[in-house]
C-alpha cells in the first residue's frame, strides 16, 4: 500500500512529523473505499461520522446530478432557491415539534456556532442580561472560537486558550453520578444561564461517552425551569446513528436549538442548518436592522447541497431505512459482546449503531502514541478505523454487513493482543 508524500496539502488533526503521507482514494461505493493502488478499506467509521446510507448512494448521487443542470449557487441574501425552500419545509415536519425555523450553513461547527450567536442574540434584543453558556464536561461542539469554548479544554484547542470565552461546565452524568450532573446544572441555569448546550446521549470527539435518555429529558426539565434556552448538538448523532432518527426522541425532547450537519446529505456533500423555536426567530425580527441576526457564509444553503439532502430524506422514507438501523444495531451488539468479559477492554458499549470500548493500557489520551500505533495497525489491516487515543469505536455505513464488520472486530481483537496484552 503506498502513500502519498511530499504533499502540499496539510491534512486536519495530523502531525505531519508523526503521519508523513496518506492513502489516495480514488473510488467509494458502499462501505468501501478504493485507493489508487487498487488497495481497498472498510470504512468502519463513516469517513468521520457523515456517510450513512452507504457511500454513493445512487439516489443522492443522481439528485446532485440533476441539480448541477440548473443551478449551482446563489447568494441567499435576498434570493432563495426551492430546494432550499423544500428541504427546509421537509426538516420542520420531521424534527421534534417547535423548531420552526432553519438557519443554513456549511459544517458542524458553523451550525453551533450559529446556535451559540442565536441564543446570546435572543436574551439581548429581548434586554436580558443572560450570557453565560453552560456546557457539559468532555464536550466537544467543533473547530471555530464559539465552539471551541463551548469544548472541553484539551490538546485541540489549548493554543488558542486566549481567544476562548469562559464557558460554566457541568460534570458528565456517569451512571450512578447523574444526580450530580443535574444539581450542578440547576445551580448555573438558577443564577441565570442563557444556554445549555449537550451532545445528546453520546460525546463523539470527547471519547464516546454515552448516558441515559431519561437523563437527557431531566436535562431539559432543568432548563425549561429557568428559562435556559436547551440547544441539542445532534450534528453526530442526527440522521439515525443512536437508532432513532434524531437522538432527542428517544427522551422526548423538543430542543430550543438544534444543530444538524454531518448525515443531512448522507455524507455527500457539506450543509448544515442550525434549528430553532419560532421565539428565537422574533427575537430577531424588527424595524431595528441592528437587531438582524448577523450571520452568514458566501455558500448558505448552496442548492447542490440542498437537493442532495432532500434526496438523503427521501431514502429515510423507503420503509427498509429504519430497518436496516435495527439491524445493524443488532450486529452491533453481537460481536460487541465477545469483548464484555475481556479484561483487556472496559466500558464496553453500544449505542443504536456505535460500539465503542476502551483498551486497558496505561496511557490513553487522544495525543498518546498508542493511537497512532492503532490507525497504522488498522490500515494495514485494511481498515478505516480512527480510535480516540485508546478507545476504539465502530461506526459504520448502514449498508454494512455481518462479513464486513467480522473484518473489523477481529482486527480490534488483534490490536488487543498486540497493544492491550503487551501492556499488562
Amino acid at each position: 500500500m503506498s502513500l502519498v508524500a511530499n504533499s502540499p496539502v496539510w491534512r486536519p488533526f495530523t502531525q505531519h512529523a508523526l503521519q508523513p503521507g496518506a492513502y489516495k482514494i480514488v473510488h467509494a461505493e458502499g462501505a468501501w473505499l478504493t485507493a489508487e493502488d487498487g488497495t481497498r478499506f472498510l470504512d468502519a467509521i463513516s469517513s468521520w461520522w457523515v456517510i450513512t446510507h452507504g457511500h454513493r448512494r445512487p439516489e443522492i448521487m443522481a439528485a446532485i446530478r440533476r441539480q448541477t443542470e440548473t443551478l449551482d449557487q446563489i447568494i441567499f441574501a435576498g434570493f432563495t432557491h426551492e430546494p432550499a425552500e423544500a428541504l427546509a419545509r421537509r426538516l420542520v415536519e420531521i424534527t421534534q415539534p417547535g423548531l420552526d425555523y432553519v438557519f443554513y450553513s456549511d459544517s458542524g461547527s458553523t451550525a453551533v456556532e450559529v446556535a451559540i450567536k442565536m441564543a446570546l442574540g435572543f436574551w439581548r434584543n429581548r434586554g436580558a442580561d443572560r450570557r453565560r453558556i453552560v456546557a457539559l464536561e468532555h464536550a466537544y461542539h467543533g473547530d471555530t472560537v464559539g465552539t471551541m469554548s463551548a469544548g472541553a479544554r484539551s490538546v485541540f484547542n489549548a493554543p488558542y486558550e486566549p481567544l476562548l470565552f469562559d464557558v460554566a461546565r457541568v460534570p458528565f452524568p456517569s451512571s450512578g453520578a447523574e444526580q450530580e450532573t443535574l444539581d450542578a446544572l440547576e445551580s448555573h441555569c438558577r443564577a441565570g444561564a442563557a444556554a445549555f448546550i449537550v451532545e445528546p446521549l453520546i460525546l463523539g470527539a470527547g471519547g464516546m461517552l454515552t448516558y441515559g435518555a431519561q437523563t437527557l429529558a431531566e436535562m431539559k426539565r432543568v432548563c425549561e425551569r429557568h428559562e435556559t434556552l436547551f440547544i441539542a448538538d445532534e450534528v453526530m448523532t442526527g440522521f439515525g446513528r443512536t437508532g432513532s432518527l434524531f437522538a432527542c426522541e428517544q427522551a422526548g425532547v423538543a430542543p430550543d436549538i438544534a444543530c444538524y450537519s454531518k448525515g443531512l446529505t448522507g455524507g455527500a456533500v457539506p450543509l448544515a442548518v442550525t434549528m430553532c423555536r419560532r421565539e428565537i426567530f422574533e427575537a430577531h425580527y424588527a424595524q431595528d436592522r441592528a437587531r438582524a441576526f448577523f450571520h452568514s457564509s458566501s455558500f448558505t444553503a448552496n442548492p447542490i447541497g440542498c437537493a442532495a439532502a432532500l434526496a438523503n430524506l427521501d431514502v429515510w422514507e423507503h420503509a427498509d431505512a429504519r430497518a436496516r438501523l435495527a439491524n445493524l444495531g443488532a450486529m452491533q451488539a453481537e460481536r460487541a459482546a465477545r469483548f464484555a468479559q475481556d479484561r483487556r477492554f472496559s466500558a464496553v458499549r453500544r449505542l443504536g449503531t456505535i460500539v465503542a470500548l476502551d483498551l486497558d493500557v496505561p496511557e490513553s489520551g487522544y495525543a498518546a502514541t498508542l493511537g497512532l500505533d492503532l490507525i497504522r495497525f488498522f490500515n494495514a489491516r485494511r481498515l478505516l478505523l480512527r480510535p480516540l487515543g485508546a478507545t476504539v469505536y465502530v461506526l459504520p455505513p448502514y449498508c454494512v454487513t455481518g462479513a464486513e464488520l467480522d473484518l473489523a472486530y477481529d482486527a480490534i481483537e488483534a490490536a488487543a493482543d498486540q497493544f492491550a496484552s503487551r501492556a499488562r
